[in-house]
């Protein structure tokens, strides 16, 4: 029996992608980036890849991770960068 919930597709799938994550992750190391962990990638294609929530097959996963380039990632650690309190700006009491 197939239970209905709120959770984002690519939640039920992040095992089976591991192999996949991996790849990645092989990949960008290729290119000088070997700081990028497996959660890291995983939290970049939730909130930039992901947002909406919607089912998705297993292949169309996989399509989804092996199409994120260095340049995607990027990007979007250097947005949530800027989305990041300033902890250097001068605070007044």
């Amino acid at each position: 029996m197939k239970k209905e919930t709120n959770e984002h597709a690519y939640d039920l799938f992040r095992y089976e992608l591991g192999p996949v994550l991996q790849s990645k992750l092989e990949e960008f190391q290729l290119f000088g980036y070997d700081t990028v962990t497996e959660d890291e990638l995983w939290e970049c294609l939730t909130k930039k890849k992901w947002k909406k929530p919607e089912t998705k097959r297993l292949f169309e996963l996989v399509n989804d991770v092996y199409s994120v380039s260095v340049t995607d990632y990027m990007n979007y650690i250097t947005i949530e960068a800027y989305k990041a309190p300033n902890y250097f700006a001068t605070q007044e009491d």
